[in-house]
């Protein structure tokens, strides 16, 4: 008999049909590895070197369809096997879709194990390395300079920009850190008619609350200890366009009085000044917090909060927009092509697929980010392997939360059986009841 010794992954969660599986394909001399679900599965992929992927398709949390997308896009040149005891014509079909080479239906002998296989690892010898051509996102269309996206959520955002950017309405964008709100704050500016005048962006949070409102407002000489001579603040700057205002529930109380003042009366007042003086301006703010929680817990007046929120625009997270993620990508390719390598670098479908999946907690900025580090990192075309790490190796795990103990107790039994690879009587002695309760807690 020819010696094999190829390495197969089976992952089944039906430790019967695994057991039988590791046998009959020990017995053709081939090394097999098993697991129970798709985690286990996952460990295994990562840190060994596997031949043939074998796997069922009906398994609780994630099911072998999504294992096969994720092995087909990280292991394109690993064949992939489909063993169901759920046969039908539209399965058949999205196994085939999913990077499948063959569909073996349950049960089936010996010998349809055996040509199975082997068609699998032989067409991972004849088979060449398909790319698929890859289409390049058109961002030529979008309307303001800077922000790309088609999805509906950004279109809701573009529309609103569209009806306040060329009237004054006070304007507050919300959103997570990162989902580019002040690229929203300047699209507002300069898309309008105010766009000649300046656009001045202050992040509140990063001004000591004691020198806020000097910062703000300005001050007029002898002031407090250190103002020289007099001085504008930031709304003096940004006469006749707009004050971008980020942060803005970092202000303290103090300036949230004068800022209520200022968009109620155009005024503002210098520190140690008693003068009014007008002010022409529009005023865009932005915060990722809750406001209305600030608000219960005294740190934010209410009545700000409504004169802020004449118009509101959220933006949402990244992961809640993933179809604007390959026109990201894009634009940021062409930005760091451009600036590092004088070229536009392409990415691979595989890997523009990783990025998709993944849910970015830090929104627009870390994709920003991980396109810099690719691009820098790379030589060439941008595949998998220049995908950071912590990326890659990713499945969204449904959270399970409280389980009945019977569940629980069933998924133990399970791995004992695994362990004493299927044998009940050495499996009812680990767990020291007898071979019947056995059956009747496996039911």
């Amino acid at each position: 008999m020819a010696l094999h010794k190829e390495n197969i992954l089976v992952v089944d969660d039906d430790i019967h049909i695994l057991e039988l599986l590791s046998r009959q394909l020990k017995g053709l001399d081939y090394h097999v590895y098993k697991a129970i679900s798709v985690k286990e599965a996952l460990y295994i992929l990562k840190d060994g070197v596997i031949d043939l992927l074998i796997t069922d398709i009906q398994m609780p949390e994630v099911d072998g369809l999504q294992l096969l997308k994720y092995a087909n896009e990280h292991y394109p040149l690993m064949p992939k096997l489909v063993v169901t005891g759920y046969p039908s014509v539209d399965g058949a079909l999205e196994v085939i879709k999913s990077g499948a080479i063959d569909y073996l239906t349950k049960p089936f002998t010996k010998e349809e194990l055996k040509q199975s296989v082997e068609k699998a690892l032989y067409s991972k010898e004849e088979q060449p390395l398909s790319i698929k051509k890859q289409s390049t996102p058109d961002i030529s269309d979008n309307r303001f300079e800077g922000m790309v996206g088609s999805s509906d959520a950004f279109q809701k955002i573009l529309n609103i920009i569209d009806r306040v950017r060329d009237n004054r309405a006070t304007v507050l964008i919300t959103g997570e850190s990162g989902t580019g709100k002040e690229l929203v704050a300047r699209a507002i500016h300069y898309s309008g008619k105010f766009s000649k005048g300046p656009f001045i962006a202050v992040n509140c949070g990063a001004i000591p609350e004691n020198l806020q409102e000097a910062e703000l407002f300005g001050y007029v000489k002898g002031a407090f200890t250190g103002a020289n001579e007099n001085r504008s603040g930031f709304f003096q700057a940004a006469e006749g366009g707009t004050l971008f205002l980020d942060e803005i529930g970092a202000a303290g109380l103090a300036v949230q009085t004068k800022l209520l003042r200022a968009l109620q009366e155009k005024e503002i007042t210098r520190v140690g000044s008693r003068k009014l003086e007008k002010v022409e301006i529009r005023i865009v703010a932005a915060t990722n917090v809750d406001l209305l929680e600030e608000i219960k817990n005294k740190n934010f007046r209410e009545d700000l909060y409504y004169r802020l929120t004449v118009v509101e625009i959220n933006v949402p997270p990244l992961r809640d927009r993933k179809s604007d993620i390959p026109l990201l990508v894009e634009k940021f390719l062409r930005k760091y092509g451009v600036e590092y390598k004088d070229r536009l670098p392409r990415i691979s479908p595989e890997a523009l697929g990783i990025l998709e999946r993944y849910h970015w907690p830090g929104n627009i900025r870390e994709l920003e980010n991980i396109i810099q580090r690719v691009v820098i990192m790379s030589d060439g075309p941008i595949g998998i392997e220049d995908i950071p790490e912590f990326l890659k190796y990713r499945i969204d795990f449904p959270q399970k939360g409280l389980v009945p103990l019977r569940e629980m107790e069933k998924e133990y039994i399970k791995k004992v059986l695994l362990h004493t690879k299927g044998n009940k009587t050495k499996a009812a002695e680990i767990l020291q009841i007898d071979r019947k309760t056995l059956r009747d807690k496996l039911d």
